[in-house]
């Protein structure tokens, strides 16, 4: 299988992978596809609700299904749910559906960012930081793995200056054969 002409952001949750996916699609002028939110326009439900009656292994299932069919198309933005990269089938499909954008935080910034978020399963527990510390030990080789690129979402960027970032890099380091 030949490498597809996408950007795919990959990341902790709370990295910025929707917010700056968005503004990345509109630099480029790139229709902008949320994993998460193609999988619930599927489903008809929600994310919680989808891991309340599957579990997590039904949820992971399918968002394996949603990264198979978009990773055949070319030229998208794709902001991936957080554990994406957890099974190899994925980290496989991610090589090849494009240029991979690791949004690096740390957990610092990724707690002060979803704190809050009810939409999240993961972290409905006592001590979500704590949850957050111990995805980012399991995710961050992995996503390390896939990427391409490893870019830092920090505070101190815009998501804009994010996005031009990963932009340049692209323009900059896309193989020849998809350079058109």
């Amino acid at each position: 299988m030949s490498r597809v002409d996408n950007l795919v952001l990959v990341g902790l949750m709370g990295a910025g992978k929707t917010t700056v996916g968005r503004q990345l699609a509109q630099i480029l002028k790139w229709p902008f596809l949320d994993t998460d939110q193609v999988l619930e326009e599927r489903c008809g439900a929600d994310i919680p609700w989808i891991f309340d009656i599957e579990g997590e292994a039904g949820f992971r299932r399918r968002e394996t299904e949603v990264l198979a069919d978009l990773s055949g198309r070319a030229q998208l933005v794709i902001a991936t749910g957080g554990g994406i990269v957890l099974a190899e089938q994925n980290r496989a499909m991610l090589r090849q559906c494009g240029m991979v954008v690791y949004l690096a935080a740390d957990v610092e910034q990724l707690f002060a960012r979803v704190a809050h978020d009810t939409h999240r399963p993961l972290l409905q527990v006592a001590d979500p930081r704590a949850v957050l510390r111990k995805l980012l030990l399991e995710r961050e080789p992995l996503y390390r793995e896939v990427a391409s690129l490893v870019i830092s979402a920090d505070r101190q960027r815009s998501p804009r200056a994010v996005a031009e970032q990963i932009a340049d890099e692209y323009h900059r380091n896309r193989p020849a054969e998809l350079a058109g």
